[in-house]
């Protein structure tokens, strides 16, 4: 018998027949012997929804009362699923994640998870239950409800596996796997039958909704095997391991990844002395907004132009900043642009190749786009450009370095 961890995300749970359709999908893991827990994330449209509702009241609202209002799009579906369960004649219980006792810190709608008493779950799971735990939502020291951000479900489901020491943690979402870059884009993407946990990791951070980035950490951190499926069809899915590819089957690019979400601030005229930097960056950091792509350039007077991306959501609150710092520091001006993305190529054969940045570089050039921002590390390259662009270049990199479906049944 395995013990699995399996998640389900909105448009999964989108219905009442998608509900039952999992409940069944559920118990037929159960009739094969396995220990299941079920993590569910609101119906699909559900968070917009509570959203649009406290936005309609308050332009800023409190983040400890939206945490308390958007926490309860989960409760509804843990429950439905417990029913629907128990309809076809399976034991099944709902928690919120105050119930688990998903302990995380105050940071409100950004909640970091701390530490899980996972007493309550092994009792029903040695009972034969199965557990259905409501996702994205935990508990600070204060007994306030906190939210783990967008896409948290996946980082409750991947934390309980490492708590549990389950077998597997399952992803199922509205994609069979994992993909070469988004098939929406580019209709011959191909699925990804095997991804390391660093490629993951770069691609959920560099803008792939597949995962969200802490999920991908914790499984890295903790070793859980974790593989992405389709709630809707039967196949393999992607798995994400920490073992690579041979090096003779090893692509030197995995995917083509992206994200429209992006903004750029820059401060012009900087004075250029030891220190500016963190002068700039801290501030920023105060106000809990994550820091992405940084330039500085340093001109013949001595002063620096810095610039640096943020995600679009957090451009007004960064550009405010940036108004109130910039007489202290003696900045001539600060410009914000909300027009651009960042298109970023990932690949842990990257380190035994030479020359993927000019062949990246080249393949943009070659359909005039132009490349405003560059950050590489190990195994990616990651480049800003204008957000009209973004699909032409997504396009031109996934040819550029023969990532399509056809090109591999070519090959093979």
């Amino acid at each position: 018998m395995a013990l699995i961890v399996q998640k389900y995300g909105g448009t999964s749970v989108g219905s009442v027949e998608r509900i039952q359709h999992v409940a069944r999908k559920v118990a037929g893991f159960r009739a094969e012997g396995h220990a299941v827990v079920v993590v569910v994330s609101a119906m699909s449209g559900e968070t917009n929804r509570l959203i649009g509702l406290a936005q309609a009241i308050s332009e800023t609202p409190v983040p400890r009362e939206m945490d308390v209002l958007v926490s309860t799009g989960e409760q509804v579906t843990i429950a439905l699923l417990a029913m629907a369960l128990h309809e076809i004649g399976v034991p099944a219980r709902s928690y919120t994640g105050g119930q688990v006792r998903i302990h995380t810190d105050s940071a409100f709608m950004k909640a970091r998870i701390e530490a899980i008493d996972d007493a309550a779950i092994r009792t029903d799971l040695d009972a034969g239950t199965v557990v259905i735990v409501a996702g994205f939502q935990g508990m600070d020291g204060d007994g306030n409800i906190t939210t783990l951000g967008r896409g948290g479900s996946d980082t409750t489901a991947v934390a309980l596996a490492a708590a549990l020491t389950a077998d597997e943690c399952q992803i199922y979402t509205d994609v069979d796997g994992v993909y070469t870059t988004d098939p929406r884009v580019v209709p011959t993407a191909r699925r990804l039958p095997k991804i390391t946990f660093e490629e993951m990791l770069e691609m959920a951070s560099l803008g792939s909704k597949v995962l969200q980035i802490r999920s991908v950490e914790f499984a890295g951190k903790y070793n859980v095997p974790l593989r992405v499926l389709s709630s809707f069809e039967d196949g393999p899915g992607t798995l994400i391991t920490t073992e690579e590819l041979d090096t003779m089957e090893q692509p030197i690019i995995s995917g083509i990844a992206f994200s429209r979400d992006e903004a750029k601030l820059t401060l012009l005229g900087v004075p250029d002395v030891p220190g500016v930097a963190a002068r700039i960056l801290a501030p920023v950091g105060a106000k809990n907004i994550e820091i992405d792509m940084i330039v500085q350039n340093v001109g013949l007077d001595q002063t620096t132009d810095f610039t640096f991306t943020v995600h679009r959501n957090d451009a007004k609150a960064a550009r405010a900043v940036l108004d109130e710092i910039r007489g202290a520091l003696g900045a001539r001006d600060v410009i914000s642009d909300d027009k651009i993305c960042k298109v970023s190529v990932v690949g842990v054969g990257m380190r035994s190749h030479a020359g993927v940045a000019s062949q990246m570089f080249q393949a943009l050039a070659d359909e005039g786009i132009n490349i405003q921002m560059i950050s590489t590390s190990e195994i990616k390259i990651s480049v800003v450009v204008d957000e009209k662009y973004l699909e032409l270049a997504v396009r031109a990199l996934h040819t550029a370095f023969a990532l399509a479906e056809d090109h591999v049944n070519a090959d093979a």
